[in-house]
């Protein structure tokens, strides 16, 4: 029964196979019921680095509270002032003040407020820098989360196009979706800003324009470096960045779900992703670093600057040239206040708008396979003693009407080479996918060894299964792991792999490339070669080999081959397939023939089966290709 993926996300979410409109086309009341995203995605944080989002909350709080200290202090030195102004005193000129003391309690207030400034400035750099961190940290995990999840969804998901609009989604969400990180532990600082302001701290120390130039030149140049240094780093490593983007879509796509399957590849594709994602993190975090400190060094230097202006202007207002008025900031800190307020609304609009998208990725999480290991799966038989057995098996892919194969009944000897052949959409690779239990059958079962395929560890399965689709999968790997793939887990048996490719004929097409087995296949990155297709099909046979398994199925991959170079592949296949279980499909009769025993399919159902000289003379639609098959090489 195909599955209801509208239903399987929150009740509130939109339809999955649905286009998400805009945020600024959502109403207010859709944009704060996407608030229920937050607390999950908070979760999801706190589960990336507990440690970082701590540092982050600690941080952000201080900083928060620096504004309000930092105008007490302001309001202190002008009472300060004040006061002096009006107190009758008997100094005249600065070093007499100097002396007489009475200008300690207002030095001790501007160097206090001078530190509160620096601390407020090294507060956030560590703030920018927990944040890059751990939004590039919770980018990662995500994205390694969804590929992981991705494994475990079953080829239905896969071949599903509601399921591929909430993948592809899914994905974008993964990795841009860190920015609200940052936006949410900003909206918090700022509501605690606000809070402090409203409760009567409204005194906003004086601002000097020309200086403030000047103390804003520093921070601006080493912003302006740090900046040049990450584009460089970006540009550098586009190649990297790409291989990345690569390494992700394999590990979660359509066009290779089949193979990840059969192969056990998800491991091996999730840790080539945490490389490359950690050594990203490592030249990042290296130049995030250098950022922190000296854009926090730059910014002391101006800030110096910006003090020695106030504390100039304090002197001439103790000297009588301005008035106490010019140390009045009450207006301005409204206007802060206010500013403060529409940020904080206009920041709650943006993230109620980006919680909407949180749904895509959240209700991916939720969907679950219905393929799965049995609670106590049954022992795989080494070696397979009886054979398999299709026993009245019907099947149709989810919301297809027509039977892709129904009341399919006939037996694989184990041993035996089987071949398969038939029109196209006969059912020959609906089986396949029912012998590797991409698929489960609708009616009747599939019988190993005496007991349902069901009964048995599906991983294990699909271990002793070596499959080589029409349809495989084009690595653009190096030649030797595009056959490593077949047993990843022998990737670095180099003698393996390469006695998998004498068997496959591919070992004659790897040593004539210039890098040998390590020479990246394919165009996507630049010092890749590209193969024919007759040379993909060797190398992508070389796996079924590789994977020495017990059960061998060709599913049609030599269809780019002549006929001559087909029936060398098949000759060398039946050679090295003895004592294996075997399956062939193709819609070359002068190949097949060459198997054991021969199953004619027509429209789902077994028309006939028997050896190549029985069908003959049987007279029917397999000697009937035969002959036109055979007619077009006289």
């Amino acid at each position: 029964m195909p599955k209801n993926y509208a239903s399987g996300g929150r009740a509130a979410s939109p339809r999955p196979g649905d286009a998400l409109p805009a945020p600024e086309g959502r109403s207010w009341r859709e944009r704060l019921g996407a608030l229920r995203n937050i607390p999950p995605f908070l979760k999801l944080v706190w589960r990336t680095s507990p440690s970082l989002t701590l540092g982050q909350a600690m941080l952000r709080s201080a900083r928060a509270l620096l504004p309000v200290a930092t105008l007490y202090v302001g309001k202190l030195i002008i009472d300060e002032v004040v006061r002096l102004v009006q107190a009758p005193h008997a100094a005249d000129g600065l070093q007499q003040w100097v002396a007489s003391g009475l200008l300690d309690r207002i030095g001790l207030l501007l160097a206090i407020e001078f530190g509160l400034a620096v601390l407020s400035d090294v507060l956030g750099r560590a703030v920018s820098l927990l944040d890059s961190l751990l939004s590039e940290r919770f980018s990662n995990e995500t994205s390694l989360r969804l590929m992981g999840h991705a494994a475990t969804l079953d080829l239905e998901d896969f071949e599903d196009s509601e399921l591929q609009d909430r993948l592809e989604r899914a994905r974008r969400q993964a990795a841009g979706r860190s920015s609200l990180i940052g936006q949410l532990f900003s909206q918090a600082q700022d509501v605690v800003t606000v809070a402090s302001f409203a409760a009567g701290l409204l005194i906003y120390a004086p601002w000097l324009i020309a200086f403030l130039a000047i103390a804003l030149l520093p921070a601006f140049i080493g912003e302006a470096h740090f900046n040049a240094q990450s584009y460089s780093l970006n540009y550098a490593r586009t190649p990297e960045r790409r291989e990345l983007d690569y390494v992700r879509q394999t590990g979660a796509s359509a066009e290779t779900a089949k193979e990840v399957k059969i192969f056990g590849l998800n491991a091996f594709l999730i840790d080539r992703y945490r490389t490359l994602a950690t050594s990203f993190f490592e030249a990042n975090r290296r130049i995030a670093l250098r950022r922190a400190g000296w854009g926090s060094l730059l910014s002391a230097i101006g800030t110096i600057a910006y003090y020695v202006a106030y504390a100039y202007i304090v002197w001439r207002t103790l000297h009588g040239d301005f008035s106490i008025g010019d140390l009045t900031f009450l207006a301005g800190s409204f206007r802060r206040l206010r500013n403060l307020l529409e940020n904080l609304l206009m920041g709650f609009s943006q993230m109620a708008g980006q919680a909407l998208y949180l749904d895509d990725l959240f209700s991916f999480f939720e969907i679950k396979p219905e393929i799965v290991p049995p609670p106590d799966p049954r022992p795989f038989p080494v070696p397979i003693k009886e054979g398999l057995a299709f026993e009245n098996v019907g099947f149709r892919y989810p919301g297809a009407e027509r039977w892709a194969v129904r009341g399919m009944t006939f037996k694989l000897h184990a041993g035996e080479i089987l071949a398969l052949v038939g029109e196209n959409g006969a059912g020959k690779t609906t089986l396949v996918k029912l012998l590797a239990r991409l698929y489960d059958p609708d009616e009747g079962r599939i019988v190993l060894d005496g007991h349902d395929l069901r009964e048995y560890d599906l991983f294990a399965i699909r271990a002793n299964i070596g499959v080589i689709f029409q349809d495989f999968v084009r690595y653009h790997f190096t030649a030797a792991d595009n056959i490593a793939v077949g047993r990843i887990e022998a990737r670095n048996d180099r003698g393996r792999i390469i006695a998998a490719a004498k068997r496959s004929l591919a070992d004659d097409v790897i040593r004539k490339l210039p890098n040998g087995y390590d020479q990246i296949l394919g165009k996507r990155f630049r010092s890749g070669i590209d193969l024919s297709g007759g040379e993909w099909q060797k190398v992508a046979i070389a796996r079924a080999y590789m994977r020495d398994a017990q059960l061998l199925i060709l599913d049609e991959p030599t269809a780019a081959l002549d006929a001559r170079s087909e029936f060398e592949v098949f000759k060398r296949f039946k050679e090295l397939s003895r004592g294996k279980t075997a399956v062939l499909i193709s819609h070359r009769f002068s190949s097949v023939r060459m198997a054991d025993r021969i199953v004619v399919l027509m429209d789902g159902a077994v028309e006939a089966m028997g050896t190549h000289a029985e069908l003959l003379e049987q007279g029917g639609r397999y000697a009937e290709l035969f002959e036109l098959q055979a007619a077009g090489y006289r």
